[in-house]
């Protein structure tokens, strides 16, 4: 059985974003008055961690990376709660198409090797 470079590299990507997630999801919470404080920043934010976790073990099909990109664009939209995360975000997702792109070159040039490897004994 051959592992894919690039499920490897997206799931990474969304493990970490899903460790970024749990420190905006407890700047977003702290940001509020003590008074005033949205248990729904966790929810969300747990969610969020929950979806980025989940959409890696999904990477077995394209709706897997279909979700990965949505999750990228939430990302991105988590700058209007965090305003960092607008960069944060964006920076992301560049690694996750940079993953994916050097990913499916890495299997496409192991399928090459192996088919030539194959062709002489």
């Amino acid at each position: 059985m051959r592992r894919s470079t690039k499920r490897m590299f997206a799931a990474t990507t969304l493990i970490c974003e899903a460790m970024l997630v749990f420190f905006a999801t407890l700047v977003a919470f702290a940001l509020e008055p003590i008074g005033q404080r949205h248990t729904s920043y966790l929810v969300v934010g747990g969610v969020l961690m929950l979806l980025c976790v989940l959409c890696a073990g999904m990477l077995r099909s394209r709706a897997g990376y279909a979700l990965g990109w949505v999750l990228q664009a939430v990302m991105i939209a988590g700058g209007f709660v965090v305003p960092m995360m607008f960069g944060i975000g964006v920076a992301f997702a560049v690694i996750w198409f940079f993953a994916l792109r050097i990913g499916a070159r890495v299997d496409h040039e192991k399928a090459e090797v192996a088919r030539r490897l194959a062709d002489n004994p």
